[in-house]
């Protein structure tokens, strides 16, 4: 079984677009093949855009984090991968969770280390879309 651990962008777009694909990794059949986690740093991030962002949604943010697994935060330290500095908490959390796959919409700051699961500790990360091509 995955064990997928969202990033704060993956949680926004769920609540938001209800009918799209970071939305499809809560329907109850991929309960059988994977499990969501993330951690309370990534959920608070999702919880603030969500209010700021598209209030009417907060709800159904509150629905979905029902059925994720909330990871501990490991505490900060320098990360053997490039990345900035609000970004390694996210990643400290997915390889302290022992996800297989860190799923993220940012290209920018995760994009040079997607799919290189030999350089970030056994993690892939990925886009939604690309993970669920995969299967």
């Amino acid at each position: 079984m995955d064990r997928l651990f969202l990033d704060a962008n993956v949680l926004f777009t769920a609540a938001h677009n209800p009918g799209g694909k970071a939305a499809f990794l809560f329907d109850h059949l991929g309960a059988r093949r994977w499990k969501l986690i993330s951690s309370r740093f990534a959920i608070e991030e999702a919880r603030r855009n969500i209010v700021a962002k598209c209030p009417q949604h907060e709800e159904r943010l509150v629905q979905l984090l029902e059925r994720v697994s909330e990871a501990a935060q490991p505490a900060p330290r320098a990360t053997p991968i490039d990345l900035p500095a609000k970004d390694q908490p996210i990643w400290l959390a997915a390889l302290a969770a022992e996800a297989t796959h860190l799923l993220t919409g940012d290209l920018k700051h995760f994009g040079p280390h997607m799919n290189k699961p030999e350089t970030t500790g056994g993690v892939v990360i990925q886009t939604v879309a690309d993970y669920l091509a995969g299967l």
